[in-house]
């Protein structure tokens, strides 16, 4: 068969995520649920909702080489900590924060409050394994510094202070 160069080849590729479907885990109080995963969207597109129980530590200051962050808040008071001089935002629902690759940044619950997070990257970068190691690394009592940081250097995240990188409070 000849290849036609002149009209597009459609196909109903369309993938419909209800708000209770996808894969979901939690840990140290967040809760992760895969909505458009790398395999979906060709590693272009990661899509999650994340949930972060009162007081709860998301990400400290990081940033990304290769792929740009977005998050959408759904539900609650987001903290999002941007910049190396760690400019600080309270947002609400409806607020959109863009962080695309090399700038600076980290999210968590500041609140008594659930807040509920719409996360997207784009690429994705297989992004599900890092939430995947993640899982597993957060599991460990006392967490190891050195497989958390291999894990973020892995899946595209580098943190600004290393001293200062695992996802907990500092008394």
């Amino acid at each position: 068969m000849k290849e036609d160069f002149f009209n597009d080849a459609l196909e109903n590729n369309a993938v419909v995520v209800q708000p209770n479907e996808g894969e979901t885990f939690t840990m140290n109080g967040i809760s992760f649920t895969f909505k458009i995963t790398s395999k979906v969207s060709n590693d272009q597109l990661g899509v999650y909702n994340i949930v972060l129980a009162p007081r709860a530590i998301g990400a400290k200051l990081h940033y990304h080489r290769f792929m740009d962050e977005t998050f959408i808040v759904n539900k609650g008071i987001l903290t999002i900590i941007t910049g190396t001089d760690n400019t600080t935002h309270k947002v609400g629902p409806g607020t959109v924060i863009y962080a695309p690759r090399f700038t600076p940044h980290g999210f968590q619950n500041d609140t008594n409050e659930e807040v509920n997070i719409t996360l997207m990257f784009n690429p994705s970068q297989k992004r599900e394994g890092f939430f995947r190691g993640l899982n597993e690394t957060l599991s460990d009592q006392p967490i190891d510094p050195e497989k958390y940081l291999k894990l973020y250097n892995k899946y595209d995240s580098f943190p600004v202070d290393t001293a200062n990188m695992l996802p907990i409070r500092n008394k």
